[in-house]
């Protein structure tokens, strides 16, 4: 057959075959192996390259589709396994250079005219050669057509439109970079690079990168790179810059073109032939405007100047080339735009241009404050402060041209203030002005600028101790001239965090000297002008907010104050009442209905510091002994007028009067000030000794009245306006948050003093704005200031609320009356008739006990008890058609204020509250809801209700609802309530919300029942009328007026059935202890029919598969209930059907017993149902008589186990879920197993761990067998059933040894199986102690340890890990210590590896996210623990403490920890050191290499400063 094929080559070469045969025999020429062509598949790749490369030459006609399939071609030959093998093996093989040139032009064509014909082929051709090291070889060995390739390349992807880029182009490039890198890094030649760099690389990698950089190619969208991808390209980029144009040797040049003759230093000339300007050919190729469009080539410059800078920062810069890296920034600098608006006009740049030029100056900036190229003093002494003008002429054009929404800009004055302060000292006022006093910033980008700005500036003139200096340039500020009106200075929470923490470094006298100086501007430069200019009043209250910060945050003075500190604080509180305060309040009128501005403001001023004032000299009356408070009541003032307390000393009570109607005009900061005034006052009062006396009550009732009344208007408008917290910030829009803040941050202050309306006003107040809070919740709690909602709701999650008596009573009054009220806009009939029937919804003060109390005592006429009374009526309309009806606005209304109600504390109610709340929430549960209605809605509602009925009767004042209403009533009326809701309740009897629902139902059921249980009340009376109804529904005689019940509905049977299993739960006990509680002796009987109902129901099915959790409850209460009967048969003759009721139900609970082993797994996922199973798996064990003849049940039980944990459809999450259950499952089995039966589940265990599994990737066989295991650790064992546990003890260690290994060699490493078996073998070796007696079981731990990766795990997984590790080895050593003394090198190892890996996780990651700092905190605290466990050893460690110090200190001198991480770490290894001698430290100073040394030096250091000179001090008063 070789013979037929071998003309192959002759036929592709023949000019009769036609092309398409051509093709054919080519293709099945390469794919055959009966082909024989000598050195195919060189052969095959020229013939199709000589083709295309005559065709693109002209000599050779093709048709267009014959040439695309010729790419085709060779790009399959390229990429095919058969040439990859032929090159592995040796085989030589070589492209044509015509055809790597023709593939060279082809992109260029693609780059400059955008044709795509056949470029996805070429460039697939070309990605196949660059990937294949052998064929690449045509590139690297002629350089210059690698660099062709690359720019062609480069500029093909700038030029693609955007989203339009061929697929495989980033990839290309990708792969040119790196082969040209080598190529450069092989390259002898500096000039040949720069040159190849400068003159093809330079302008289109610049451009590319940018373009990779920023915009929309950031976004890995369609065409675009990859992140990770571009990741990679930018660095590749940068690598060749720094290779091709900042080599070593052309340091030389750059000294020679940047630096003067005798700046240049002691240089060997002539070393190598040097390139002539090299920073002004790259900066004359990156200023070409030529090589783009002017749009782009701008934005271009600007990413790339500071890119270009900081690489050669990276390349050149050291010690005494300062000058040299310096000279190259206003050569960049030049660059840019920014830096020729001192020529032109400022306004010649654009607005949008201003960011990425802005962005450029500030990275220039930061590389040099970050590397240290500017040194003052250096500057000034040796370079005549050339740097230093060139920042000064920077800062004039910076704010020349002030960008105040930019953020860079502010970034960029922050800089050139960290730099030197003097280079904006000159200009430090417009800086003020132009940067915060003069400027509103709303972005919250700019904002956070603008703080780091500021707090820059302050920190540097509170560390320069010249912070008045700077005050002095801010007043000058405030007060220069305005052409218009200005806006008043706000102190934001930003820039008011700032001040504060300045102020707070500063010594007293610093500060008072700034409070003089703003004193002194104000009375000179405002105080006189101010009547009549609104102008001066916004500078009086600009100054009046900077007078109160500095006041308010100033370091308190106590009794260790220096006297004339004090003497002088004293001075300057009496002149600032007398020379301010005062003459400011003389200026406030009241004028017309609409006050002038400067009034306005000037009232703001006043008040402002006149409460500024009253806090500060309360605080130093407190706090201090030697000051003497200025604010003492004037003698022979009345504190009886309802109005004229003490405010201000030396203020009389008419011009108070005067003041509050001048403040009552206006909603701002001036109202909100005279309140915090009056709670000044309050808070005065109640320090007074006689604060309990009439006058001082009087005045204080007085006092809150005023601060409720003066919001009041205010509040009654539902406004969403959110404060951030700051004084000066109040205004018409904040105020009402403002006040509602002041009031609800003092209830404890002014509820004792407000009248029972103001309170009630008050809980109007919270519930109107905690139900706008809840429409709005969304948007709310993106907020991150203060609003009216999130106020209300802090107060009602306060755990003071509860305390608050009065408004808690208050508040849950206006929550009854609103639901009242909508419960009424739902009536179905008269409000007369509907009065009598439901008399509790319109009762005028439903917490009246007095009514309550009459009503109880009161009979009927016809004899009728008044809870019968109450209980007939309710029932009849339950029964019948319910007269109130609720559709779907109405019940989402009820339904947010049950939530509201929810976060009270309902179980705390006197009698009266709790007795309306259950007769309403018993009324609304029951109310019919119409047809508007969703089923979740429905059931929603109805869980809320019974849920918060549950929450009443888990009270204090549950048994007071027993006067109104019988136990067995409320469970009628309740559960025929229920019955007719269910049936019309379209929901499935499995869903998870119902499942939930009937919990809430047989909760609620089961409080009642406790109630009457507890209280011995007619005890067999209620519970016969109980089970008498319950066994009516069940017979379906149980009817209403409209029907059935709806019983025999799946949802209604399941609420039988919930309520049977409640009864029988609380009546079981109460019957099986009757001689203790001396129970009726009715109730034994009673036990039995419900026993019988509950066991009917329960039969009567079908209850579906898997069986239904309500089902399977109802099985454990009525199994539990005659297992308990039966045990108490002997010692209390009870009742003679009682012996027989347990084998009477035999059959019932075997067939049971049958189908929950059968759906055992199908339960798992089933919150609700697994335990209930697992319950009455326990019960059946605990009952033997039951077992039945023909099976073994343990065995039985065994086997469904092991099919739960072996199942793969049961999640791993699940699995950790139900193993509680399963282990208490598991104790009871082996209680009542053989030793034959343990046998048993020692065999199923070992086939688990068996190795065979991990070969056959039996996943849950293994899983199964680990978790057994577990449980089987965890379970009291003792005897012959320890004895042989522990003889194959040996085994299971080795198999868990066996399935790590296995699990360790596959990639990814499956956690799912290596978490179990350190928690096996944890556990193993802690309760091994004692038991395990070859040395060796335990040491294979260690084997264990060394083979897990703790690298490249997720934060979760990591933390998981580790501790298991940990748990193993810490189990070594507390419970096996001599086996880790024998073996400690291994143990040390497994120490280790914990130790590296916490320092490897806790490195510093750059501008990384922090969020996973936590869990390694969380295990470097570990580490250090395990450090002092081996440190208590002394005797036994201290010759490999020096070891453990030099393993220590040689990883972390590696990297630079997280501070959290590097203490923990160094406080465990300090107790190692303290087993180190004199010698050890000689040791380690020698041997250790020099990093290693340098870092054992420091921590040796701080060893002895921090860590054992405390110990010492410890060990002098030791006993």
């Amino acid at each position: 057959m070789a013979a037929v094929y071998s003309g192959i080559s002759l036929k592709l070469k023949s000019k009769t075959t036609s092309w398409e045969d051509k093709l054919k025999l080519a293709h099945f020429a390469w794919i055959s192996h009966q082909c024989v062509l000598p050195n195919k598949e060189q052969v095959l790749l020229d013939w199709a390259g000589q083709s295309l490369v005559a065709f693109y030459k002209k000599k050779l006609e093709l048709k267009e589709d014959v040439v695309e399939r010729l790419w085709i071609y060779i790009d399959n030959i390229l990429y095919s396994k058969k040439l990859q093998n032929a090159l592995n093996n040796g085989k030589t093989i070589n492209l044509q250079l015509s055809l790597v040139k023709i593939i060279n032009e082809r992109i260029a064509e693609f780059s400059l005219s955008g044709s795509q014909r056949n470029i996805c082929a070429v460039l697939s051709c070309c990605q196949g050669i660059l990937s294949t090291p052998a064929l690449a070889v045509i590139y690297t060995a002629r350089q210059e057509l690698m660099v062709a390739l690359l720019s062609q390349l480069c500029w093909a992807a700038c030029r693609q439109p955007e989203g339009a880029v061929v697929a495989p182009l980033f990839e290309v490039i990708h792969l040119a970079l790196g082969h040209y890198l080598l190529i450069q890094q092989q390259q002898v030649n500096p000039r040949r690079a720069f040159g190849e760099l400068t003159g093809h690389l330079l302008q289109p990698c610049l451009v590319l990168r940018h373009l990779l950089s920023g915009g929309a190619w950031v976004r890995a969208g369609h065409g675009q790179p990859r992140q990770a991808l571009g990741r990679d390209l930018r660095g590749q980029i940068e690598a060749m810059l720094q290779g091709g144009a900042l080599q070593p040797e052309l340091l030389l040049s750059y000294k020679e073109e940047l630096l003067e003759k005798q700046q240049q230093g002691d240089t060997k000339m002539g070393a190598i032939k040097t390139v002539l300007a090299p920073m002004g050919t790259v900066i004359s190729r990156l200023v070409d405007p030529g090589f783009c469009e002017p749009g782009l080539h701008s934005a271009v410059v600007a990413s790339s100047v500071p890119l270009l800078y900081k690489l050669f920062l990276d390349s050149y810069f050291r010690e005494g080339t300062q000058l040299l890296c310096f000279q190259v920034l206003p050569r960049l600098f030049d660059c840019l735009r920014i830096s020729h608006l001192q020529e032109e006009q400022p306004g010649a740049l654009p607005v949008p241009d201003w960011t990425p030029e802005l962005l450029a100056v500030e990275q220039l900036l930061t590389s040099v404050a970050s590397t240290g190229v500017y040194n003052v003093a250096a500057d000034r002494i040796r370079h005549g402060e050339a740097q230093f003008r060139f920042y000064r002429r920077l800062a004039e054009l910076l704010l020349k041209c002030s960008q105040a929404p930019v953020p860079a800009w502010f970034r960029c004055l922050q800089v050139l203030v960290s730099l030197n302060h003097l280079i904006l000292e000159p200009d430090l006022g417009n800086l003020l002005a132009l940067a915060w006093v003069g400027v509103e910033v709303t972005d919250s980008r700019t904002r956070k600028a603008q703080e780091a700005l500021l707090h820059t500036l302050f920190q540097t003139y509170v560390k320069l101790r010249q912070l008045p200096r700077l005050f002095e340039e801010v007043l000058g500020v405030i007060c220069r001239p305005a052409a218009e009106v200005q806006r008043p200075l706000v102190l934001a929470w930003g820039p008011a965090t700032v001040l504060r923490e300045c102020l707070l470094e500063l010594p007293p006298s610093q500060v008072l000297d700034t409070w003089s100086l703003v004193l002194h501007k104000f009375q000179s430069a405002v105080l006189p002008y101010l009547r009549g200019d609104g102008d001066v009043a916004l500078k009086a209250l600009s100054l009046s907010l900077l007078l109160h910060w500095v006041m308010s945050n100033m370091r308190t003075l106590d009794s260790g104050t220096p006297l004339p500190i004090v003497r002088r604080m004293q001075c300057m509180m009496e002149t600032m009442l007398q020379v301010l305060l005062q003459p400011l309040l003389d200026l406030l009128e009241p004028s017309g209905p609409e006050p002038e501005l400067w009034l306005q403001k000037a009232c703001d001023c006043a008040l402002l510091l006149s409460c500024t004032w009253a806090q500060v000299d309360t605080m130093l009356s407190l706090n201090c002994s030697q000051y003497h408070a200025v604010s003492v009541p004037p003698t022979g003032v009345a504190l009886d007028g309802p109005n004229c307390p003490s405010l201000l000393p030396g203020v009389e009570t008419h011009q108070w009067k005067k003041i509050e109607k001048a403040t009552a005009q206006v909603s701002s900061l001036g109202r909100y000030c005279l309140e915090q005034l009056y709670l000044q006052k309050m808070k005065r009062t109640l320090m007074q000794n006689d604060f309990q006396s009439e006058k001082a009550l009087r005045m204080l009732r007085s006092d809150a009245a005023y601060l409720l009344g003066s919001g009041r208007e205010s509040l009654t408008q539902s406004t969403t306006a959110s404060w951030d917290g700051q004084v000066g910030t109040v205004s018409m829009l904040t105020y009402p948050v403002a006040h509602w803040h002041l009031i609800v941050s003092n209830l404890t202050i002014l509820l004792p003093y407000l009248c029972p309306g103001d309170v009630k006003y008050l809980a109007g107040v919270l519930l109107r704005t905690l139900q706008m809070h809840k429409a709005q919740e969304g948007s709310a709690d993106q907020e991150p200031n203060i609003t009216l909602g999130k106020l209300s709701e802090a107060v009602l999650h306060s755990p003071l609320f509860p305390e608050m008596q009065s408004l808690h009573s208050a508040f849950l009054l206006c929550l009854s009356v609103r639901c009242t009220s909508i419960l009424c806009s739902g009536a179905q009939m008269d409000p007369g008739l509907l009065r009598l029937q439901l008399p509790w919804l319109f009762q005028k003060d439903p917490m009246d006990v007095a009514y309550w109390e009459n009503r109880c005592a009161n009979v009927g006429p016809d004899g009728i008890e008044p809870r019968g009374e109450i209980a007939q009526s309710f029932l009849s309309l339950v029964r019948g058609d319910f007269p109130i009806q609720l559709e779907k606005e109405q019940s989402e209304s009820i339904l947010g204020l049950l939530q509201l109600a929810a976060a009270l504390q309902l179980d705390n109610l006197l009698t009266a509250s709790h007795m309306h709340c259950f007769l309403l929430l018993l009324s609304t549960a029951v109310t019919k809801l119409g047809g508007s209605c969703s089923p979740s809605l429905t059931l929603k509602f109805l869980m809320t209700c019974y849920r918060l009925l549950g929450y009443l009767q888990r009270g204090k004042s549950a048994r007071s609802v027993l006067k109104v209403m019988y136990v067995s009533d409320i469970f009628e009326i309740m559960l025929t309530s229920l019955f007719k809701a269910s049936s019309g309740l379209r929901i499935d009897s499995d869903d998870p919300s119902w499942l939930e629902f009937l919990q809430v139902i047989g909760t609620l059921l089961e409080h009642l029942l406790q109630v009457l249980v507890q209280g011995k009340l007619s005890m067999a009376l209620n519970f016969g009328k109980i089970i008498a109804f319950l066994s009516q529904c069940q017979e379906g005689t149980g009817t209403t007026a409209g029907g059935q019940l709806g019983v025999q509905h799946p949802l209604g049977r399941q609420l039988l059935l919930v309520s049977l299993t409640t009864l029988c739960q609380v009546l079981g006990p109460c019957v099986q202890g009757r001689k203790w509680h001396k129970a009726p002796d009715a109730l034994p009987g009673l036990l039995l029919q419900a026993g019988a109902s509950l066991q009917l129901c329960t039969a009567g099915g079908p209850w579906g598969r898997p069986l239904h959790p309500a089902f399977l409850s109802a099985v454990s209460a009525l199994l539990r209930t005659d297992t308990g009967l039966h045990c108490n048969h002997k010692e209390t003759e009870i009742c003679p059907g009682m012996e027989k009721a347990l084998l009477c139900h035999a059959a019932f609970y075997r067939s049971v017993f049958s189908q929950v082993l059968a759906d055992l797994p199908a339960l798992t996922g089933n919150p609700q149902a697994f335990p209930a199973a697992v319950r009455f798996l326990m019960l059946f064990l605990s009952a033997p008589e039951l077992y039945p003849k023909e099976q073994s049940v343990f065995t039985s039980m065994f086997h469904s186990v092991r099919q739960v944990l072996a199942d793969p459809a049961v999640p791993i999450e699940v699995s950790q879920d139900i193993e509680s259950h399963l282990g208490a499952l598991f104790t009871q089995m082996l209680e009542v197993g053989t030793t034959e039966d343990f046998r048993t589940v020692m065999q199923g265990v070992l086939q688990g761990l068996d190795v065979r599994n991990a070969w056959t990737a039996d996943l849950p066989a293994v899983l199964s067998a680990l978790t057994l295991t577990k449980l089987l650790l965890a379970c009291p064992f003792s005897g012959e059933k320890a004895s042989l546990f522990w003889r194959a003890c040996p085994q299971i260690v080795t198999a868990l040894m066996l399935q790590n290994r296995e699990a360790c060699q596959e990639q990814p490493v499956p956690l799912a199986v290596i978490g179990p078996i350190l928690d096996v073998l944890a556990a193993l070796l802690r309760r091994g102690e004692g038991s395990i007696s070859n040395p060796h079981h335990v040491g294979l731990a260690f084997n264990i340890l060394l083979s897990i990766p703790l690298d490249q795990l997720k934060p979760s997984a990591y933390s998981s890990i580790f501790l298991r590790m940990h748990s193993v080895l810490f189990s070594v050593l507390q419970c096996h210590p001599q086996v880790m003394l024998k073996a400690i090198p291994s143990f040390l190892n497994c120490f280790n590896r914990l130790l590296f890996s916490v320092v490897h996780e806790g490195r510093q990651k750059g501008k990384g996210s922090t969020d996973d700092l936590p869990v390694v905190v969380e295990c470097a605290r570990l580490v250090q623990r395990m450090y002092s466990h081996i440190a208590a050893r002394a005797e036994d460690v201290t010759a490999f403490s020096p070891f453990m110090v030099a393993q220590y200190v040689t990883e972390v001198q590696k990297v630079t920890l997280y501070p959290a991480v590097k203490h923990l770490l160094q406080e465990g290894i300090y107790l190692i050191m303290d087993l180190c001698i004199e010698p050890d430290v000689q040791f380690l100073r020698a041997s250790l290499p020099p990093g290693a040394r340098d870092a054992f030096k420091e921590l040796h250091s701080d060893y002895v400063k921090y860590h054992k000179n405390s110990r010492e001090g410890e060990r002098r008063y030791t006993v």
